[in-house]
């Protein structure tokens, strides 16, 4: 079930947020857009809500985790508290994003702030606000009649519906906790983008299914690639092997166990206390919490298996993509010094 279904947009304005850096301008707008039209209101709430389909949630954050100090959720407290001010709110927020958007290689784009009564969490209604900024243009055609009875066409420039390049949610759940936030950011480049995130969000992963699954998954995946070949003196169709088992426990299980996880995959000792090892100092690096057991996000392994290369490359000749059973595979070295792999199967599909 998409969010917007039953959701409503009762108050909406727009921006124009310029690369600070760069000497452009912020050009904020008097007053709020008009929406009267429910052509209009229906294509709004599927571009602005429609890709919102993940279970990954944030909170705000700030100076020493204190979130009250986040000019966000102060804005989004007055905000849920009354929207009488609403267009003067937003255009607070479009400084604060003006104010952060320095590096050079940051595009102007339109600024939207909207407010949705009634939007769909976890099974519940709540009001939401949404912050959108749209960076990229598509061109379009558009035929007219003219009064002769002839037509024109002419290519304009404008916001495509299909594309939503940022965007973020702010649920009226969890103010003690610094409000429920979900993100949107397309883009590509991590060093110039990050600004969205962390400088103009201001968030910190919740500590829910999700993320606790992406980030054991995470941890295992670095372990094998990382410590466990160099500590055991591993073949790469090992790693690999211990890479697929990792993956399927999560696949195969509802709920997470940290002892089992560790029998099932490592199963020799010295391995186990090699991984917890490395688990603890890796938590710790990257300041993780993890439950020992948890349930496990169906989402979060599907996101995290794109990142699990069970291929093994020898050389630039061969790529073997290992699935399944690691027996069926042997390696070994010829007489003269090459290497090779012998590989078992009954059938060619």
């Amino acid at each position: 079930m998409h969010i917007y279904i039953n959701s409503t947009l009762t108050h909406l304005s727009a921006h124009r947020i310029g690369n600070k850096t760069n000497g452009e301008h912020l050009i904020a707008s008097k007053s709020s857009l008009n929406i009267d039209s429910d052509e209009l209101r229906s294509n709004l709430l599927a571009y602005f809500l429609g890709s919102f389909t993940s279970d990954e949630y944030f909170n705000f954050t700030s100076t020493n985790d204190d979130f009250n100090l986040n000019p966000l959720f102060q804005l989004a407290r007055d905000i849920f508290e009354s929207t009488k001010h609403f267009h003067m709110k937003t255009v607070s927020v479009a400084k604060h994003l003006y104010e952060v958007s320095i590096h050079p290689n940051i595009k102007t784009g339109d600024l939207f702030v909207a407010f949705f009564p009634n939007v769909e969490i976890d099974a519940q209604r709540v009001n939401a606000i949404g912050i959108f900024k749209s960076e990229s243009k598509s061109s379009f055609l558009k035929l007219a009649q003219k009064k002769d009875g002839n037509f024109e066409i002419a290519c304009e420039s404008g916001i495509s519906l299909e594309k939503l390049d940022k965007g973020c949610l702010i649920y009226n759940l969890e103010a003690e906790n610094g409000y429920r936030v979900s993100i949107i950011d397309k883009s590509s480049k991590a060093t110039e983008t990050q600004y969205w995130k962390e400088l103009f969000l201001r968030v910190k992963p919740v500590n829910n299914g999700f993320q606790s699954t992406k980030a054991a998954l995470e941890i295992a995946k670095h372990y094998v690639t990382d410590q466990i070949g160099e500590e055991f003196d591993l073949p790469r169709a090992d790693q690999i092997s211990y890479l697929n088992k990792s993956i399927d426990y999560f696949k195969k299980h509802d709920e997470f166990n940290q002892r089992e996880f560790e029998k099932v995959v490592f199963e020799d000792p010295e391995v186990i206390r090699s991984y917890r090892k490395f688990d603890a100092g890796f938590r710790g690096q990257f300041s993780m919490e993890i439950d020992p057991t948890f349930d496990i996000s169906s989402e979060a392994v599907k996101r995290q298996t794109r990142v699990f290369k069970s291929v093994l490359k020898l050389d630039k000749n061969f790529h073997i993509y290992i699935h399944g059973d690691r027996q069926l595979i042997e390696r070994g070295t010829e007489k003269d010094g090459r290497k090779y792999y012998k590989i078992y199967y009954k059938e060619e599909l």
